[in-house]
């Protein structure tokens, strides 16, 4: 009997707290586009009890990508995909973030989505910043679903003409990642998978402490004091609806997305984060 796989993408902690919820009895695959990332992560959950390896992933890179599921499904049937590899509006270019966060995840889903095991689900991490972007056109909306992965990025809606600013080309992509999820559902249902994103909020990590050290702390502590829970959120919460997202007690739920940000959303579209009219 093969092992069960969960794929790991994203040495961080929110993908950790997933992984720690829904890997027991299951090989864990973690793969980060640093070495000595991936092999931290595995070094804790290995003491914590897992049967952890590990890989080196672009997911910029088609290349890379197909790799790792190659790896994964060598090793055993792929049950599980977390992907919770980005990079923020602080340490990056809006070309790179684009490249990284919104093509990345769209073909991190094709590839899984061509190897998922009967029954098995993933879990995409997006943000609460998808949810800030005023709507778009159905067309756009449209495009950023289904256009195909190595078209993605040649859309004249993400050119570098229209995305000058990279806290909007993370949040396009942010948004797109929610999209796409709900696209591939129908795609992975047909292997009688699930897939869904989280988008949440401030949370403690160390991406979250870059930007609240960044040119965008004051803004990111702003949102904290004024949103209803009145503080940032723990990787621990969003491991809590990765699990629920991942496991059984989730089984009628694929192409959702649960934005977990404390209210901050509320607060910036109804509340005392709204921002000022345009004069």
């Amino acid at each position: 009997m093969k092992p069960k796989v969960n794929v790991l993408i994203g040495a961080g902690s929110i993908g950790q707290a997933i992984a720690r919820r829904v890997s027991a009895g299951r090989r864990i695959i973690v793969a980060d586009l640093r070495a000595d990332n991936a092999e931290a992560a595995a070094e804790v959950l290995a003491d914590a009890g897992f049967d952890v390896s590990t890989a080196v992933v672009d997911v910029s890179s088609r290349e890379s990508v197909h790799h790792l599921v190659e790896t994964a499904c060598g090793v055993g049937d792929v049950v599980g995909m977390i992907h919770a590899a980005g990079v923020s509006p602080s340490q990056a270019c809006p070309e790179t973030i684009m490249r990284v966060d919104l093509y990345g995840t769209a073909l991190v889903l094709e590839e899984f989505g061509e190897v998922i095991a009967p029954g098995g689900s993933g879990v995409v991490i997006a943000s609460q910043s998808g949810h800030r972007l005023p709507a778009l056109t159905p067309e756009q909306d449209e495009a950023l679903a289904v256009t195909p992965v190595e078209d993605l990025l040649d859309l004249p809606m993400l050119s570098r003409h229209e995305v000058t600013d990279s806290l909007r080309a993370y949040q396009l992509s942010k948004r797109g990642n929610v999209l796409r999820v709900r696209a591939e559902a129908v795609r992975w249902g047909r292997r009688h998978a699930r897939i869904n994103a989280i988008s949440p909020g401030i949370i403690i990590t160390p991406l979250a402490r870059d930007e609240l050290a960044g040119p965008r702390g004051e803004g990111y502590r702003r949102m904290i004091d004024l949103c209803p829970a009145k503080r940032a959120g723990t990787p621990d919460e969003v491991g809590t609806v990765g699990e629920l997202l991942m496991s059984e007690r989730g089984a009628f739920i694929t192409g959702s997305d649960i934005l977990m940000d404390g209210g901050v959303t509320a607060s910036y579209w109804c509340g005392p984060l709204r921002p000022e009219p345009a004069l």
